[in-house]
């Protein structure tokens, strides 16, 4: 008797939170929505996608998505205030590999990545540049190797903080050269890139969005791309493999996450909309225009990649011998 009590209550309870769940979905969005970049404003590409997504998906919901920036700590601070948030869907992060490496680079955290948000849809996917300054006297990844292990610890390189993309990049180029620098973290890419400019560092590996018009302009140099295959932004520029990294391949993207329990009918309705937003042909040519390629999975798709990501970097993260901080 105890038993069937205790069925009853618990098979009330799944009716009601289903139903309640349908009913939000049905009403979802009645309000706006943000989504919150774990970088400074203007610090690259997260930044970027966030507000050309932004732009059009609150055109399609019909709402207003304001871009709010939380940055600190290599993206922990914006992953959590969404791990935080309601789960209603009105609070969406724009993340990336930095928070799927989290846990093996950080030992105290407030939330687990692979079970406190759910992935929405993957946003886009972009190769990355290795960039000098000009005035580093190097033209090529093995002068720049040579001219690196000839000064150990005295050249430096930037990112947009640990357990970025291209803090990442540049530890697995270390891991696989042997060279030794210095890595100087920044609150995101731009200002990086700025400081990359001005002479303060001696290089970096950065998306290629956020590189190239630099590259092109002349204030910066490439010597290699990080994918499989060359660029036709740039098809005079090698990959990392053929100037001489044999086995060097890194692809950064973006995606979208809400907070953990977040109605099924919602992210099933955030991950349709996204969706028609990143075919639309004008996204489409903006993102290849800077370089990346447009996403727009399913929530499966999108959550089977990550962990995929979680576990791949992880695995790397100890090769390198890099420990939680």
């Amino acid at each position: 008797m105890r038993f069937s009590r205790r069925l009853f209550v618990l098979s009330t309870f799944l009716v009601s939170t289903v139903a309640s769940g349908t009913a939000a979905a049905q009403t979802y969005p009645s309000h706006p929505l943000r989504i919150v970049v774990p970088f400074a404003a203007g610090a690259g590409v997260l930044d970027i996608m966030a507000r050309l997504v932004g732009q059009h998906l609150g055109q399609a919901l019909g709402q207003q998505v304001v871009i709010d920036n939380r940055p600190g700590a290599g993206g922990i601070v914006g992953a959590e205030v969404v791990a935080r948030a309601e789960p209603d869907g009105y609070t969406l992060l724009m993340g990336n590999s930095a928070l799927m490496v989290s846990p093996y680079l950080y030992a105290r955290l407030s939330f687990d990545p692979l079970t406190d948000f759910v992935p929405v849809t993957m946003v886009n996917s972009a190769p990355l540049l290795l960039v000098v300054n000009p005035s580093v006297p190097v033209q090529s990844v093995q002068e720049l190797i040579a001219y690196a292990k000839a000064r150990p610890g005295q050249l430096n390189y930037g990112s947009g903080g640990v357990g970025s993309t291209p803090y990442l990049a540049t530890e697995l180029l270390k891991s696989m050269t042997g060279i030794d620098v210095v890595h100087v973290p920044y609150k995101g890419g731009a200002p990086a890139l700025a400081d990359l400019m001005a002479g303060q560092l001696t290089f970096m590996i950065e998306n290629v969005p956020g590189t190239l018009p630099l590259v092109k302009s002349g204030k910066l140099r490439a010597l290699a791309i990080t994918s499989a295959h060359r660029s036709a932004l740039a098809p005079d520029v090698p990959t990392m493999a053929e100037a001489g990294v044999t086995g060097y391949e890194m692809v950064g993207w973006n995606g979208i996450f809400v907070a953990k329990s977040t109605p099924l009918a919602i992210v099933a309705r955030l991950a349709a909309e996204l969706g028609k937003v990143l075919a639309l042909p004008d996204v489409k040519e903006q993102m290849t225009a800077m370089g990346a390629e447009a996403g727009g999975d399913t929530p499966q798709a999108f959550s089977a990649f990550v962990n995929a990501e979680s576990t791949r970097w992880g695995r790397i993260i100890k090769q390198i011998g890099i420990r939680p901080e």
